[in-house]
């Protein structure tokens, strides 16, 4: 059967020269457009196959284009280049220096040569991994964005350290002749600029380019699509600037923004129809996303009718949130639904450890889309970890080692020489320095006191009779990080702790959680069957049935690291994107404490329910737009919206 397209689309398929902008919503079939224009091309305007280059983002998505394409096409055989950018730039320079598979760095090598740069360094840092994973992403910041090194200010060491260590790491690659994915950005964009035969060999091949997800462009990939378009221009971009969510990457939303200063004589066209959400659903995304600024203004219309409000409640902490959640969904697979149309969206992937935690509890499947790390595998409650197992009475010397300067004693390694510590040996090692040798007895009644705690008021101790609190904020002074960032991992590792009255059951309970997430893990390559968990980041370009967003409070959306009105932009971009996964029901959960810490009901709340558009608009006219929404809280006034006072 033929499908039927709406007016906005057949502008879009039928678009045949010069530059076009064309914004595509959510649900608004821009996979169908891109495929279809492409067969338009080929089969109403005689063009080659062999001329036209289509781009994506992701291998997957490059595939599942091809694939469509050629299902459109009853499978027959048409040579259009599907790819990602790095897949098409290093066809590019296979032609020019004859590059192969084996002249790219394997990510294994490329950490291990990061790894021994920093060796070198002799650099303090509690997470190797960590450490090494941030210098390898600024380095690719540094090269996706084409910024000067010697104008880059690094966020995780010293400036000084992080250009030594940039250039030894290219040095390395070139003296291997191995480039990194970045790389292929870069040599491409210079081999075009210093090879004006080579760019017009690749421009007469390429007459016809469509890049998808344009949003997500940076500023290099621009650059060189630029060059390889011109002089015909014929570039159709498709994307949508309000899910622009990878600044963190490079992409610059403002590409899109002003493409059309670059193309003056190019159109813009946008796909108003949403096939995917109902109409409240669609209302409410719009609403919220209306107070950017920084954007291209869009009437987007529902195909589908209500059913149901969309949901807004307020608890008081997270587990009862996750309760309920747990509850509806359980009830409604009793009715006949799959856990598969569900899914549950947070902000960071460090959010869903209670969630998880609970879920098992009840036996009830689910898979995540991110890799969840295992709070207890970091180096805090390593640190902790170890406190307590002296506590209950190891004296191995790996113990010791672990913490004797966590907070600072100034003792040093060579005062444990035995595998195995006794307190009076190591005191009398001090005996010249009774000042480190008190530290030592200190420690010894630390020790004691823990033994008679719980862990939960054990890791209190640790933090404010011992110290460990003030190291935290001088380990966060020297890595050049946040200190809050150190906080809420060490709160929310004392808040597990809460409901156990010794370490032993806390433990167990540490092991069963190791367990799930490294079957979780395990998981990850098989068949993905239960309730989704992902962040807004791992959820883009799906749609499910029924969609919870949880912990929409302050300081998690939006994030408490975005301050700059250009970041409350990305996260308000972020917020819409979760919202609009969901076809049928959207459910926004907040909660009014989050560790046993008061939380503020989250700005974006208020701004689902208001248009900034129609902000100044009379009651009747507020009420109209928010006829939508319920709440069992008593935040929202008779009329349905939040109350001032409240939010």
């Amino acid at each position: 059967m033929k499908r039927q397209y709406n007016t906005s689309q057949m502008q879009a398929i039928c678009h045949k020269e010069g530059p076009c902008l064309t914004l595509a919503g959510p649900g608004s079939g821009k996979t169908a457009v891109v495929t279809e224009r492409v067969k338009y091309l080929i089969t109403e305007c005689n063009v080659n196959p062999t001329n036209i280059l289509v781009i994506t983002f992701t291998k997957a998505a490059a595939t599942e284009m091809r694939e469509r394409f050629y299902k459109l096409m009853g499978n027959g055989q048409y040579p259009v280049t599907f790819g990602t950018f790095h897949a098409v730039f290093f066809q590019i320079l296979k032609h020019a220096y004859h590059y192969n598979a084996g002249n790219i760095i394997k990510e294994e090598r490329k950490y291990a040569c990061m790894r021994e740069l920093v060796m070198r360094q002799q650099l303090e840092f509690e997470d190797e991994a960590e450490f090494v994973n941030a210098i390898l992403s600024e380095i690719g910041m540094v090269k996706n964005t084409g910024i000067d090194l010697a104008h880059y200010y690094s966020t995780n060491c010293a400036t000084e350290v992080f250009h030594r260590l940039y250039r030894q790491y290219q040095e390395y690659l070139h003296s291997h002749k191995l480039i990194d994915f970045d790389d292929m950005l870069g040599y491409t964009y210079e081999l075009f600029k210093e090879r004006k035969d080579i760019l017009s060999a690749w421009q007469k091949k390429y007459r016809y380019i469509l890049i998808d997800e344009f949003q997500d462009i940076n500023k290099i990939q621009y650059d060189i699509v630029k060059m390889l378009a011109a002089p015909e221009n014929n570039l159709f971009v498709v994307g949508d600037d309000d899910q622009s969510i990878y600044r963190f990457r490079g992409a610059k939303p403002e590409i899109m923004l002003h493409f059309l200063d670059d193309y003056p004589e190019g159109k813009k066209l946008l796909l108003n129809k949403n096939y995917r959400s109902q109409e409240n659903i669609v209302k409410a995304s719009l609403n919220l996303i209306s107070h950017n600024k920084e954007r291209f203004e869009k009437k987007i219309e529902a195909e589908k009718a209500p059913e149901r409000d969309v949901e807004f409640l307020t608890f008081k902490n997270q587990r009862e949130q996750n309760q309920k959640i747990i509850r509806d969904i359980t009830e409604a697979v009793e009715k006949g639904s799959k856990y598969e149309e569900f899914a549950i969206l947070f902000r960071t992937n460090t959010q869903p450890r209670l969630l998880m935690q609970q879920l098992m509890e009840y036996n009830v499947p689910f898979y995540a889309k991110d890799s969840i790390p295992n709070i207890y595998e970091h180096w805090i409650a390593k640190d902790l970890f170890a406190y307590f197992r002296i506590a209950q009475g190891s004296r191995l010397r790996s113990d010791f080692l672990q913490i004797m300067n966590r907070p600072k004693r100034y003792i040093g390694r060579d005062s444990l020489e035995d595998e195995l510590v006794a307190f009076d040996t190591w005191e009398w090692f001090y005996e010249e320095q009774p000042w480190i040798a008190k530290r030592i007895t200190q420690l010894e009644k630390d020790i004691k006191m823990l033994e008679r705690m719980s862990p939960f008021a054990a890791i209190n101790y640790i933090r404010n009779g011992i110290g460990y609190d003030e190291f935290l904020k001088e380990y966060a002074e020297y890595r050049r990080i946040r200190e809050d960032d150190l906080f809420d991992i060490i709160e929310e590792i004392q808040e597990s702790a809460r409901e156990y009255r010794n370490y032993d059951a806390w433990f167990c309970h540490v092991e069963e959680y190791a367990e799930e997430i490294a079957k979780i893990r395990m998981q990850k390559q098989e068949e993905k069957t239960g309730i989704a968990l992902a962040t807004f980041h791992s959820a883009k370009g799906l749609e499910f049935e029924q969609v919870y967003i949880v912990d929409v409070n302050e300081g998690i959306m939006p994030y408490k690291k975005a301050v700059l009105e250009q970041e409350i932009e990305e996260e308000r971009r972020m917020f819409y994107v979760g919202m609009t996964r969901a076809k049928k029901n959207l459910h926004l959960y907040s909660t009014s404490q989050v560790n046993h810490k008061d939380a503020e009901i989250s700005r974006f709340i208020k701004e689902a329910y208001i248009s900034s558009n129609s902000a100044s608009s009379n009651n009747s006219s507020k009420r109209s737009a928010t006829a939508s929404y319920s709440s069992s809280s008593s935040m929202f006034s008779r009329e349905g919206l939040p109350s001032s006072s409240s939010l």
